[in-house]
């Protein structure tokens, strides 16, 4: 590296710096997955020495954290439509959903690292707000966040599984077309052959959840 691109004896580069680093390895993670993410890729990304990297962000667990805390302020950051607490909770809800579904490496990567609650705890302070502002607070707050987060975690588990890695013979929609029993209708089973519409489903089950938490003024 040339005395013009770098200080010498410091590692590090001029004009570079640390959010140089965790945006491109933010990057990295997207379009390659968490397993691309190593100091030496992303040394070689930024045409920096690994030693460059290291100085900026300290080791791979403190560059991941980064990431990691880089997209949850990202989401976070995003705006929240609605004239009403109920709708901009709705709005929150489908930004958590839309996150994950849409960034499923940095969703990985997360939960692979420990990371999972710092990813979204910036869209939890907002859920929380919201819920003050519709006149739920103290244990009833912290009982509507819990329920929020656990019942989009649910459908998370749903989206987001490798449907590839259960053979077809045990899959559920091939066992319920096995079913033959006289208490279940014939057009219930054929419904639960036919894969789910998540996202209606989704949808409509969120609005019951959250509309559960609130004051019946604020339920639409």
């Amino acid at each position: 590296m040339s005395s013009t691109s770098a200080i010498e004896g410091t590692g590090r580069r001029v004009g570079l710096d640390r959010d140089d680093v965790v945006g491109r390895a933010l990057q990295l993670v997207e379009v390659e997955g968490p397993a691309a993410l190593t100091m030496r890729r992303l040394a070689a990304e930024l045409d920096v020495t690994t030693t460059t990297v290291y100085w900026h962000v300290g080791s791979r667990d403190e560059l991941i954290e980064a990431v990691i805390r880089l997209h949850s302020r990202r989401q976070a950051a995003q705006p929240l439509p609605g004239d009403t607490p109920h709708e901009r909770i709705m709005s929150a809800v489908r930004l958590v959903w839309d996150n994950a579904i849409e960034h499923p490496a940095l969703t990985s990567l997360a939960h692979q690292n420990g990371l999972t609650p710092v990813l979204g705890h910036p869209v939890e302070v907002t859920l929380v707000r919201e819920l003050e502002a519709a006149g739920v607070h103290g244990q009833a707050a912290a009982d509507g966040l819990r329920s929020i987060l656990m019942t989009i975690s649910g459908f998370l588990v749903a989206a987001l599984r490798d449907r590839s890695a259960v053979p077809e013979s045990r899959r559920a929609e091939t066992l319920w077309a096995e079913v033959d029993d006289p208490g279940i209708s014939p057009a219930t089973v054929t419904a639960l052959t036919a894969d789910a519409d998540l996202p209606a489903l989704f949808e409509a089950t969120m609005r019951a959840v959250v509309a559960s938490h609130l004051p019946t003024e604020e339920t639409p």
